[in-house]
């Protein structure tokens, strides 16, 4: 009685489930777009450094931090604060001179001393460079701009990314016949800054000290997003 009672219930549940496989799908459609947002970089981040070679160690490096001490105390003449001045790179290397078929030959020695450093008053950025030279340097890199605060323009950024995901949305919809329903999910993407540089911001007459033009810098969000049809 029991196993017939079990096949009755089985035989009442299977068009249920039957009408539940046949519900029709939503259509949806994937939209990823990104948005930008144009600022004016507002400190740029540089680096100085002091390379010296000598016979023994010891000898390259005393010569390396008297310069490099030199080096340092510019940095600070210029008004960059501690908390924007940290060593970045410190290495001391064998020579060695090649010949062919004959064993490698030391020369020497060289040191490499590195400290980076942020400017947050981007009109005195050329000055410092020619200080940090004049007081020894023989190794520059950057500038490397960015916006300190970031985080307002980024926010715009990602608003207009979602802003264009639905635009595209709804000319995919139409050209479709349809239209969008609702959003199912957004997914966030890259956000990422991107120098624009702006060579009118140039000096046009010679300069007495090293140019550097900071230009615009566009930082971007993107999103993908998931719209439902009907």
């Amino acid at each position: 009685m029991r196993t017939l009672l079990l096949a009755a219930a089985l035989l009442l549940a299977a068009p249920a489930l039957g009408a539940a496989d046949d519900a029709p799908h939503p259509t949806t459609l994937t939209v990823t777009a990104e948005g930008h947002v144009d600022r004016a970089p507002d400190v740029a981040d540089l680096s100085g450094g002091v390379v010296t070679q000598a016979p023994t160690a010891a000898a390259a490096l005393a010569a390396n931090a008297t310069r490099m001490t030199g080096v340092i105390a510019a940095i600070r003449r210029a008004g960059i604060a501690e908390r924007d001045i940290q060593t970045s790179g410190l290495s001391l290397q064998p020579q060695y001179r090649y010949t062919n078929g004959e064993a490698p030959v030391l020369t020497g020695y060289q040191v490499t001393n590195t400290v980076g450093f942020t400017v947050r008053n981007l009109a005195d950025a050329g000055r410092l460079v020619d200080a940090l030279v004049a007081a020894g340097a023989n190794q520059i890199n950057g500038p490397n701009f960015r916006v300190d605060d970031s985080a307002g323009p980024l926010d715009a950024a990602r608003t207009a990314a979602v802003a264009t995901a639905r635009a595209r949305a709804d000319l995919y919809a139409a050209a479709a016949g349809l239209h969008v329903r609702r959003i199912r999910s957004i997914v966030e993407g890259s956000e990422r800054p991107e120098p624009r540089p702006l060579m009118m911001m140039a000096r046009a007459k010679v300069a007495d000290t090293t140019p550097i033009a900071p230009g615009e810098m566009t930082l971007a969000a993107s999103v993908t997003v998931v719209f439902e049809l009907d």
